[in-house]
């Protein structure tokens, strides 16, 4: 499996709520809508969120400003996305979803990175 984690700041004209709840709103379905074309398994947003706790776990380890939230998406098999990124309907997808960021993602400041799942645990 492979999976893209987009690590994600917000534009600086929105507040947190007013990204997140575009990027769950109106981002969300448009990547539903090309979940063929892009032939990902899983698609995740986690939203963060303001919390003591994290603040604290944060400052412990001298860690840079928080995220607004983080991006997953998940493929089967390295063909699958190579697949999603070279067919003409995987393209004009792609194109599309950069469109749409580019309205509330501060682009520049929102690294991703892909990698492969080695190793995980879960609870029963």
């Amino acid at each position: 499996m492979l999976k893209l984690i987009f690590c994600l700041r917000r534009q600086p004209h929105l507040t947190r709520e007013e990204f997140q709840t575009y990027w769950r709103n109106t981002h969300g379905p448009l990547v539903e809508k090309h979940r063929e074309a892009l032939r990902f398994a899983v698609y995740n947003q986690i939203h963060t969120i303001e919390d003591e706790m994290g603040t604290a776990l944060g400052q412990v380890r001298g860690a840079p400003e928080p995220f607004d939230g983080f991006a997953e998406m998940v493929w089967d098999t390295r063909v699958d996305l190579d697949s999603a990124m070279t067919s003409s309907e995987g393209r004009s997808a792609g194109r599309e979803l950069l469109a749409d960021e580019k309205r509330f993602i501060d682009l520049a400041n929102s690294p991703l990175s892909l990698g492969r799942i080695a190793f995980g645990l879960a609870r029963d």
